[in-house]
């Protein structure tokens, strides 16, 4: 798969006339009916169920089912699919699933159709609405071709979506409650623009709102948002890493009513061969980008110094410079702890009456016991390596000052 591209914005050479009197008059319709139709609780419920119909066509059935392929399915909920697809008016299936293969095929670059690289507006709806000199990179479509079902809907798809999206919403309501201008308003127009919209949503939202938990180098990401306007294709991140996969959403608690109305089909015999992507493979990826995000607040950390990139100081160098400044040994490491005498939890005389001594046993639970927090903060104050390190530090008797200031310590008390 080539690299993504920071593509440009094609040379528009015309608009596409029908899709844009489409996304433009269908919302007007539906402005107009939230202003002077009346609204019957019949209609809004049944616009509700025949959106859901509309977008379960296009998320379980031009998505899923026939662009990725990821179950199969009887051919009772591939009719009942296929018109629920064919009422969101977004195009035959074949077109649709060509470009969306298209789009995984060639993510994020100059034969991506809806290259996220160009911008919000393009990936949303300007794709759709204006020729360009943009070609989409090939896919395979040769299954597409020879689905009978896939070449029905496409020869005849201009008649069937105009039935679909707009007469039979509006005939219902109107031959069973009166409600023409509602259901025209409200279950035509109103469920088409936000099947629309929400739809369109994937292509543009949601490559660049979210968080992306199994791969940061293309730009699809995860969001609630995304997912809960169209019924669980928000988790785009890990749809473009796991594209087989039934489902959109890995872990349970994530929202995808498509994932379980195809989960719920299987158990009645409507699917079956649910495919998934292996479990261990897709906690790898989500356990690879807590690494590279770990990894990025590491480097961004201040760490001491390599004990290779530190001198090696003589035992009788570090006696001389301790006089000058405030310096301890512990662990074989030197440690200028001068601008820390001030701050010390345990007083500034403790540091300074044992500069120059081996405070190795103290630090360690000798005196106090010290918390990590201690130790990363000491580790920044190294400044060299003792020459000999313990072989040096034996041939020395205990300090007296350190005896003295013990013997101190112990007396005030008991």
């Amino acid at each position: 798969m080539p690299p993504p591209s920071k593509s440009k914005l094609p040379a528009i050479t015309g608009v596409r006339w029908f899709n844009l009197a489409i996304l433009t008059i269908t919302p007007a319709i539906a402005v107009y009916g939230l202003v002077l139709a009346p609204r019957l609780r019949g209609t809004i419920t049944f616009a509700v169920l025949y959106y859901v119909f509309s977008m379960l066509g296009i998320t379980a059935g031009y998505h899923r089912l026939w662009s990725h392929r990821s179950y199969n399915a009887s051919s009772f909920l591939q009719i009942g699919l296929i018109l629920g697809g064919t009422s969101a008016v977004q195009g035959s299936c074949y077109w649709w699933a060509r470009a969306h293969r298209s789009h995984h095929r060639h993510t994020d670059t100059d034969l991506d159709p809806y290259d996220a690289n160009r911008g919000l507006f393009w990936t949303h709806i300007g794709w759709m609405i204006f020729k360009s000199d943009l070609r989409s990179g090939r896919a395979d479509i040769s299954d597409l071709r020879k689905d009978p079902l896939i070449q029905w809907q496409h020869r005849w798809y201009f008649y069937l979506a105009f039935f679909f999206g707009y007469i039979l919403p509006t005939i219902v309501p109107g031959l069973l409650w009166k409600d023409w201008l509602g259901g025209f308003c409200f279950s035509g127009a109103l469920r088409l623009t936000i099947a629309h919209h929400s739809t369109f949503c994937i292509n543009s939202i949601a490559h660049y709102l979210g968080s992306s938990p199994y791969d940061d180098v293309f730009t699809p990401r995860d969001h609630l948002l995304s997912a809960l306007l169209t019924m669980g294709e928000g988790y785009h991140n890990f749809h473009h890493q796991f594209p087989m996969d039934y489902r959109n959403a890995f872990l349970w608690y994530q929202y995808d009513p498509t994932k379980w109305f195809i989960a719920i089909c299987n158990k009645i015999g409507l699917a079956s061969q649910l495919r998934v992507f292996p479990t261990n493979e897709i906690v790898k990826g989500a356990l690879t980008m807590k690494l590279k995000e770990l990894k990025r607040l590491q480097d961004s950390l201040k760490w001491p110094s390599q004990p290779e990139e530190l001198p090696i100081v003589p035992w009788e160098t570090y006696q001389v410079e301790s006089k000058e400044r405030t310096l301890i040994l512990i662990s074989g490491f030197i440690h200028d702890v001068s601008s820390f005498v001030d701050d010390h939890p345990g007083g500034r005389q403790f540091l300074l009456v044992n500069t120059g001594q081996d405070m190795t046993a103290a630090f360690f639970g000798g005196t106090y016991a010290h918390s990590n927090a201690a130790h990363n903060l000491l580790s920044m104050m190294r400044i060299g390596v003792l020459a000999g390190g313990v072989e040096t530090l034996t041939a020395h008797e205990t300090p007296p000052a350190q005896r003295l200031y013990v013997a101190q310590r112990d007396k005030s008390t008991s």
